[in-house]
Formats: structure tokens, sequence, C-alpha cells
């Protein structure tokens, strides 16, 4: 531990490994704030991943047959911020210096779209492990798609470092299982056993057997490797790659390596170590370098982009001459790696929302989905579903849909009873890329997955999130599987567009928003039968604005906004408010947060800004609907949870009727 670097010879490996831990203590103390613990932990494997085994080129970071790297333990981000930036991506040094400040692209936890090489954002523990599961995924479904004899375009891996507080995390147990029935052998996974959270010692609350567990779920499991020991942890690395499943690979490392003091202590975990504790620590590990100091035969170790380029330009003789063999199929991968939908898109969703128009049916919103995926699924080959062992009763699956882990390959993936680990899953296909995701479940198990859903809302990620049974109206299954406050708990998520179709004409048009928008969205669908609304071609196409007005009067008086079930009573109680002489509007709003970002004119126009007799109506939480009511307004709506009983009987029992909409638009009108 004591290994000078002579500007005159060639660095050791050793030497290259404590360029991350100087950056890790220098980037942290700077800041005063970090976890420089984990980095300093985990440098000899990440040195030796880098530097060994790791496929990417930092010139250009988004080559699409690159490997993928995720931090789970993303706490420890200035571990891959060292990383980046030795390796020679645009992260100059002075955004090392940076660390954690406002605008910078070293923020406190690695975000996707922030710093170039970080392929997903960390941090929510546990949480990384699952998108690595899907980068590890996606690469399997599209080689299976793309490649061909003799023509390898797609094959690459996916390295996940993780700790102990992600194995702790129930994800972890999800995706993990998932993951080794689905033999992905190009996923490994390198465990930080440290034995050390935030507590201190996890002996006291975590004492899994975590190699018998891992076997346990079909991996295959390298045990009681030392985390410091290059050639050994090369070995474990070389190991993994021969394998037929994915593999994880436990290093014992010291937390806080290096640190005469703090290292393995919590002490070194989620602080600063010290300016003093700095400079005991640099004079041990023999580094007599000043802060944020590396010298040049350190870089020049380190630089990657050489040999980035070799590989990348290797793959590109390879994939020109695949498309010399299969033009149409490299024609195909070209597109659906832009994120660019099939040229008869708009065409075929067009003719498909025309159709439904015109037949009328008064179907459940979720059997409208199915109607809409079928047609989806054979023109999108990229779209990728599946359900957490719902696929029946959330209408998720369609005729085209193809197990994804045949040998074929295909198009759906049965997640099982997993909720939160599918929508984790599902945002590392989306970030991989060539792929579009949709998950599905009963919106009342969104709760399970909200995590998830915040961070491809976080990240921007092009997840479709699939939600079924909207509302008290399943009927018998009870307050249990009846989401009330769920609606609005999504539609507050920033940068989410949760849209609730009043019909299959709404549905349709839901879907192909969402199968467009570079983002996440949720649908939500109903399990009980609603009656087709009449529009005309201008009130169509304004559906894709997030609200419009659905039935008016010349001068309306009072305005009913209503989402999904609730248009159909809405529009009853306005043919009933009108009989008795109140001039009346109604607005469908289905999707609040594109109507939001409309223009004010737009919006003005929909909801006059004068005509503040407004009632809203929709079978979930009343709370959210204030904001478009205001204070003079109503709202009829859920204030409690449900019961069990047929669908009819609980609208009736909680008053989400015609009658009371005709009620309260009677008392406002007075």
């Amino acid at each position: 531990m004591t290994t000078n670097v002579s500007l005159n010879s060639p660095p050791s490996r050793r030497d290259l490994a404590n360029a991350i831990r100087a950056l890790a203590m220098d980037g942290v103390q700077q800041a005063n704030s970090g976890h420089p613990g984990m980095p300093m932990g985990m440098a000899d494997i990440a040195e030796v991943l880098w530097n060994d085994f790791y496929k990417h080129n930092p010139s250009d970071p988004h080559w699409v047959d690159r490997d993928r790297f995720v931090l789970s333990n993303g706490h420890g981000s200035m571990l891959q911020y060292a990383l980046l930036h030795l390796s020679g991506y645009d992260l100059p040094i002075s955004e090392l210096k940076n660390f954690r400040q406002l605008h910078s692209k070293t923020p406190g936890h690695p975000e996707v779209f922030e710093t170039p090489g970080v392929e997903t954002t960390t941090g929510p523990l546990g949480q990384g492990l699952a998108n690595a599961v899907g980068f590890a995924l996606a690469e399997k479904v599209l080689a299976k798609r793309f490649n061909r004899s003799g023509h390898t375009i797609v094959d690459h891996k996916t390295w996940v470092f993780l700790g102990d507080g992600c194995l702790m995390e129930g994800i972890s147990h999800e995706a993990a299982s998932l993951a080794g029935t689905l033999g992905l052998n190009k996923l490994v996974a390198l465990y930080d056993d440290n034995g050390i959270s935030i507590d201190g010692k996890v002996t006291g609350w975590f004492s899994d057997d975590t190699p018998a567990r891992f076997r346990a779920y079909h991996w295959h499991v390298i045990d009681a490797v030392d985390g410091h020991d290059a050639a050994a942890i090369h070995a474990a690395i070389a190991e993994a790659l021969t394998s037929d499943k994915p593999t994880l690979i436990c290093l014992k490392t010291v937390i806080g390596f290096g640190s005469p003091n703090k290292a393995g202590s919590e002490s070194s975990h989620g602080a600063p170590l010290g300016k003093d504790e700095i400079a005991l620590a640099r004079a041990q590990l023999g580094w007599p370098y000043g802060s944020f100091e590396i010298p040049e035969p350190i870089y020049q170790a380190w630089n990657a982009k050489a040999r980035g380029q070799t590989a990348q330009s290797s793959w590109q003789e390879r994939f020109a001459a695949y498309r010399s063999a299969h033009p149409e199929l490299a024609a195909e991968f070209d597109r659906t790696l832009r994120g660019e939908l099939p040229a008869t898109w708009q065409e075929n969703i067009a003719a498909l929302i025309a159709r439904f128009d015109h037949d009328g049916a008064s179907i459940a919103s979720r059997k409208a989905s199915q109607m809409v995926l079928e047609s989806i699924v054979a023109q999108v080959p990229e779209l990728i579903g599946g359900s957490a062992d719902l696929a029946h009763s959330n209408y998720s699956i369609v005729k085209a849909s193809k197990d994804a882990n045949s040998p074929e390959g295909g198009n759906y993936v049965y997640y099982g009873v997993r909720e939160f680990a599918m929508t984790a899953i599902a945002n590392g296909l989306s970030l991989h890329g060539g792929l579009i995701p949709y998950t599905a479940t009963f919106l009342v198990f969104s709760d399970y997955a909200r995590n998830a859903v915040r961070l491809s809302a976080l990240m921007g990620v092009r997840n479709i999130h699939v939600y079924t049974h909207d509302s008290i109206g399943l009927g018998e299954d009870g307050p249990t599987h009846q989401p009330v406050e769920h609606l609005a708990s999504l539609r507050l998520m920033p940068n989410l567009d949760v849209w609730r179709p009043c019909d299959a004409v709404e549905s349709a048009v839901s879907w192909k928003l969402a199968v467009e928008r570079k983002g996440p969205s949720a649908l939500v669908f109903s399990r009980q039968n609603l009656a087709h609304q009449v529009r005309t071609a201008e009130q169509i196409a304004d559906i894709e604005r997030g609200g419009y007005i659905l039935r008016d009067t010349p001068n309306p008086t009072l305005i009913l906004i209503a989402t999904g079930s609730e248009v159909g009573i809405t529009v009853q109680a306005a043919q009933q408010l009108e009989a008795a002489g109140i001039s009346t509007r109604v607005v469908s709003l289905p999707c609040t947060a594109r109507f939001d970002k409309q223009d004010q004119a737009y919006r003005d126009r929909v909801l006059p800004p004068n005509l503040r007799k407004r009632i809203a109506v929709e079978a979930a939480s009343s709370d959210y609907w204030y904001k478009y009511v205001g204070l003079d307004g109503g709202v009829i709506g859920m204030n409690s949870f449900g019961a069990s009983a047929p669908d009819k009987a609980l609208y009736a029992y909680f008053g989400i009727t015609v009658e009371a909409i005709v009620a309260l638009g009677q008392a406002l009108s007075a």
C-alpha cells in the first residue's frame, strides 16, 4: 500500500486504482458532501473491469454495441465520474471539482442525461440491478431479432456494481429471480461485500447467505474473491464470461480502503473524510500528488479512446458486411435504434381511430386497449410488452405476442408477480435503445411499482405503464383492489402523461400518443363497459390536446369536467340539466398533463376563466380537481376507500351518479 508513481515507469494497477481513490476523496471533500467509502473500496475492481474487459468508446458514448455499465450503488457516484474522466470521456477535471453543484455534470447520484457515459439514473438502491436486467434482456431480444448466421451485430455485456443496500431491497429479489429464469448470461453483477452500511456493520440486520440465494435463482456465483487483488478479480471476471447463466461475483472489500482511521467503518460511508484524514490516506496509499492532481502517466495508462475506437471500427466493418448481406434488416436496425416509428405508423393508427369512431361500440377501455395493441404490435416490431401475471385480466397480451425468452425470440415478457422489478426492467429496456416497452398491472398495484415509475419520469424514458381496473368500477374485489388516490398521485408526478380515456376512440388516441412520446405515459383503463361518445373530426383531433369540449351549448353557464368511465354519466347529467334550463358544457379531460401544456388561448376556450360554475366528476380522490373547478366549483368523487359490491351498487352508494351531478349542478346554478 505504499507504491509511489514514477513518471519514468509504467504505473502499477494499484496506482491506477489509487487515482480513483484520490479523485473520490477530493471530490467529496470539496463538495463537503458525498460518499467516499465505496469508490475507495471498489477502485481495484473498477480498474480491472474497465481496463481489461469493458467494451466502450469514450469518443462515442452512444455506440450501439458498447457494453453497459450500471452503478446500482449510485451513492458512490464519484467512482463512475472518476472512471469516465480517467478513461477519456468528455468529463473534464473541472466537472469533478464541481461535484454535487448546481448544473454540474457530476450530480450527487448518476443521472443518465447529465453525464456522458452514464447509462441510467441510479441512487434508489436495487433499481440499478433491475435496470441492468433490462439492458441484458434488451441485448438478448435484439440479438435474436437481428443477428444472422455469420453476422453478429448485437453482442455486448451488461456489468452492474451493487452493494449490501441493493441486496437488502426487495426489488433485488424480484429482478435477480427473473434474470436467472431468463438465463441472461451476458449479465455480470459485482457485489461490493464490505459489510458496512450507513448505520454500521450489517451483520445485525443483513445475515443472508447471498451466494446461496443467487445460486437458488439459477445464477452462476463466484464467491469470496479478494476485491483488492487485481489478479483474483481478473480471474473471476474471466470465469463469469464462460457461464451460460448470469453471474454474481462476491468481492470482499474494505470500505474506505487506504484511510488509516476510517477504513472498514461507517464513518467513511456517507461523509467527507476530512483534510487531515485525506492527507494520511495519501501517505498510506503512496499517492504524493495534490488535490485533483493526476500525473500524465496515469492518464496515459487509463485512456481508452484508442482501444474503444478500434473496437467500434471493427464493429462498423462487421455491420457494413451485414448491411450488404441483409440490407432490409440493416435498415430496420438503424430505424429502431434511432427511435423512429415505421413509415406506415401514422396512416395505420389514424385508420384504427376512424374505425373505432365508425363502429361506436360500447366496450371496456381495457378491451379497446387490447384491440389497439393487436394492431400496434403487428406494425411496430420494437414494441415489447409484459404483465405482472395479469395478462388475461388487463388484456395486455394479443395474438401477435410471442415469448421473448423463446429460442426464436419474441415481443412479450412474462414478468410474474413482480410489479416493481417489471417497471424498472422496462426502464432498462427503453434506455438500451431499439425497443419501446410497455408493462401492465392493475392501477392499485402501481403503488408497488411507484418508485420505478418515478424514475421513468425523472429520466424521461419511453416507457408505457398500462394500468387497468381503474376505479370502484372493478366491483366485487373490494377496497384492496379499488384505486382511490392513485390517479391523483400519478398526475402529480412531473413529466408523466396520465391518460384515462372514456371510450374506445380516446383509448386509441392515448396509445397513439404514448407510443409516439419520447417520455413515459400511464394509460389507465376500465374493467366495465363504457359508452361510445359521438364526436366531430375536430373533436377527435382535439383529444390529443389532453382535454376538449365534448358537448356544448351556445352560451353555457355550467361546465361539467369528467374522465374515463364518468364521462358517460356526466353527458347524461348534462342532458337533464339542459332540460331543466341550465346551459351545460361537458369537457372530457383524459390527460391533464397534456392539457396543461396547451397554450393559454386553447385552455381558456375550453375552460373560460369567467365561467366559474364548474363540477368535476371522477371516481377517484376529489382533492386533485379543485385546480380546475376552483373554490366556487364542486367535485363529485371519492373521499374514502371503496367497498365490495357490484359496480353499479358502488356508484350509487358513493354518490357518483347522474342524479348527484344534476343536484349539484342545480345548486351551483341557483
